[in-house]
């Protein structure tokens, strides 16, 4: 195996973010606490929404609002099948059934004539994904969810600093989750936030996010706080750390510059790649303002002299970390037990999986990176 000299990615931690983790550990609040409150005003204020609750995960998040809109038994939550899992298996998880739909081979984001024809009594959320960074196509999924009494519940994972039309993804619909992983455009190692303008769901989620306890640990040893507390209901362990939040304020402040290098570096690659013939280069909406999360190529293995995966395995040999993003879920073991779908039912999904290559993408990546990627892709996409 070649030494990885081009990593898919790398996070970019400067001193400051190292100064921000040391002085939370030198306050004495470890877990949930003023930096946490700060974080979610902050990102409240950056994204629109008039509530934000951090949390442990976006995974968290999503579970979090449907568990609060009281989704369960009989109820359905339509997603799209071209995702991470845990979009999906959150659903799994409160008991509701998840309906999954097609993509648009444009973006690889959710179909809306796919929402629309999926939709049945029983439908009670949509779960949009902004593949890669790209916002969804948001004015016509709100004016079906609006149609048909839905909630829109985002999942903006990929998608943190995006903007839909001039609308911060963050401010539209009934709620937003983001992530905070390691991979994400800003980070706080593990991590993610609610955002809302609901302010019953967030005061559920919050009560939700902690056992069911009525008053969190930041306001029970805070001045005037007491050490009473009620259960309200039987709650989760979702809370973010006052550590990784004191990482996310420093990255929140950073996030407009990472973003900024990120379409610089997908700049040159479009520059490099364009013409190409083996290669499908990513679709996005110039309308949009688009954090750029992925850079997903598709090889054109129906004309390609060299298959997707085979490219994948010559550039780990040169040293260059790539992956695929994603795997439709109804091929993974645990959908197929469910025994509602099988291959062919989700044809542009299943086109894009074939041939998608996630190239590297992170804000420390050099100009000489990007050419050098792109200069190991064309050689091996015509070899001698």
């Amino acid at each position: 195996m070649a030494e990885m000299r081009i990593p898919f990615f790398k996070p970019s931690i400067d001193d400051s973010d190292i100064e921000a983790v040391a002085e939370s550990l030198r306050s004495g609040w470890l877990t949930s606490g003023p930096n946490v409150k700060e974080l979610e005003r902050e990102l409240a204020e950056y994204c629109g929404a008039t509530y934000v609750n951090a949390v442990n995960s976006a995974t968290a998040a999503l579970h979090l609002a449907l568990c609060a809109w009281d989704i369960g038994p009989g109820d359905e939550v339509i997603a799209p099948v071209y995702t991470f899992s845990a979009t999906a298996n959150v659903v799994i998880h409160t008991g509701a059934t998840p309906v999954l739909v097609d993509v648009r081979d444009s973006d690889a984001n959710i179909d809306p004539e796919a929402i629309e024809r999926a939709i049945t009594p029983r439908t009670k959320v949509i779960i949009p994904v902004d593949f890669a960074g790209e916002p969804c196509q948001m004015d016509a999924i709100l004016d079906i969810a609006q149609r048909h009494r839905l909630k829109v519940l985002t999942d903006a994972a990929h998608s943190v600093g995006s903007d839909y039309r001039g609308k911060p993804v963050g401010s539209m619909g009934d709620a937003t989750a983001f992530s905070f992983y390691a991979t994400k455009n800003m980070t706080t190692g593990e991590g993610g936030a609610l955002a809302t303008n609901d302010q019953a769901l967030s005061d559920r989620a919050r009560v939700l996010t902690l056992h069911g306890i009525t008053k969190d640990g930041w306001n029970r040893y805070a001045a005037g706080g007491t050490w009473r507390y009620d259960i309200a209901e039987f709650g989760f362990k979702d809370n973010l750390t006052d550590l990784a939040a004191s990482l996310g304020r420093r990255q929140l402040k950073r996030l407009d510059g990472f973003n900024e290098r990120r379409a610089q570096v997908v700049q040159r690659y479009f520059a490099n790649l364009r013409d190409e013939e083996h290669v499908i280069l990513p679709g996005f909406d110039e309308a949009n303002h688009r954090a750029w999360h992925l850079f997903m190529i598709r090889i054109k293995n129906e004309q390609s002299p060299v298959q997707r995966d085979e490219v994948i395995d010559q550039l780990a040999a040169r040293g260059i970390q790539t992956s695929v993003h994603f795997i439709p879920l109804h091929y993974f073991t645990a959908y197929q037990k469910l025994e509602r779908w099988q291959k062919g039912d989700f044809p542009v999904a299943e086109r894009i999986f074939e041939g998608a290559i996630s190239l590297p993408l992170f804000p420390d990546m050099t100009d000489d990176e990007v050419d050098e990627v792109c200069h190991a892709l064309r050689e091996i996409l015509h070899p001698a």
